[in-house]
């Protein structure tokens, strides 16, 4: 992404930034800090994300901007400068420094006051920022589960070194639990974090851990099921409903098409296991049991019996 102009108002004319604010030429990120109301053209829910993002990041540089004490961005703030998905964006923004807080803070800016060694700090985009692994450490072990294993996956796809973050969560007391949970139950082969949310579900309703990314062989070649249990010949699949809107994935996407060809990959993948894979979108994110109920019956009777919700993981939301 291209790097956004900062207006801090300490070096700008107050009135004039003011009156380009009330003409809706500025964007007001936090106090004394605004952006050029960005042209948010495109429509497609993969632009509106990235435009979201975008502001979490002009936030994060404007608050860059007006900090004087040496710091670094953490948690939730460094996923996003990582280019990591979150499941929900910071309501703050974190950055670890040396020093409490005064009670005069910005309420906008949360401090974590932590060791950051020469090893965990890396700079991002110009932001001073901790490491990728000392990020994931964080978040896994302060998020809630969910949103942790949705940065945990990501991570680990793009390659982050486990056995450190590991390491780097033993050598903690508080969060350590749950981050090794996390860390135990990520998976690199989730490839959206709508796939991590519903293998979480699955987890949570105390199923056993399905394999990601199931292999299947049809007449039509050789595809991927997003997760399964092909032992209890049990599949599902989250369908991002975007992808079906011409222009979502680019100017030649052609949506009608992707539809006649997704639904003939499904027929291909039934007649060849005779399995119907179950089908999961974003409209059933509101309704966890419901989604874990579709996949709780299609198991056999003893596993229907003996699954119970896991007590350490919360109910995703």
């Amino acid at each position: 992404m291209p790097e956004t102009q900062i207006l801090i108002a300490r070096d700008h004319d107050p009135y004039e930034l003011r009156v380009a604010h009330r003409a809706g030429a500025l964007e007001r990120l936090r106090r004394g800090a605004y952006r050029a109301v960005p042209d948010d053209g495109a429509s497609s829910g993969d632009a509106a994300m990235s435009a979201v993002r975008r502001r979490e990041l002009d936030r994060a540089r404007a608050v860059h901007e007006q900090l004087h004490a040496e710091h670094w961005f953490s948690h939730g703030t460094a996923a996003v400068l990582h280019g990591l998905p979150v499941w929900r964006l910071p309501d703050q923004v974190h950055l670890v420094q040396a020093y409490r807080a005064s009670s005069r803070s910005a309420a906008d800016v949360r401090r974590h006051v932590l060791p950051v060694p020469p090893e965990h700090r890396v700079v991002v985009g110009g932001l001073s920022a901790t490491s990728l692994e000392r990020t994931v450490a964080d978040c896994v072990s302060t998020m809630p589960a969910l949103e942790g294993l949705v940065i945990a996956d990501a991570a680990r796809r793009r390659g982050v070194d486990v056995e450190e973050v590991r390491r780097i969560v033993m050598s903690r007391y508080r969060g350590r639990a749950r981050g090794l949970l996390v860390l135990d139950l990520s998976d690199p082969d989730a490839e959206s974090a709508w796939e991590t949310w519903l293998r979480y579900v699955a987890l949570w309703a105390g199923l056993p851990r399905p394999e990601t990314q199931v292999p299947v062989t049809t007449r039509l070649g050789r595809f991927r099921v997003d997760l399964g249990w092909p032992e209890h010949r049990v599949l599902a699949e989250f369908d991002g409903l975007v992808k079906y809107r011409d222009g979502a994935l680019g100017a030649d996407h052609d949506a009608a098409q992707l539809l006649v060809d997704e639904k003939l990959r499904q027929d291909a993948i039934t007649e060849s296991t005779g399995i119907t894979v179950l089908r999961f979108t974003s409209k059933d994110g509101p309704r966890p049991e419901e989604v874990a109920q579709r996949m709780l019956v299609r198991f056999p009777s003893e596993i229907r019996r003996a699954a119970r919700k896991n007590p350490l993981l919360a109910r995703p939301r």
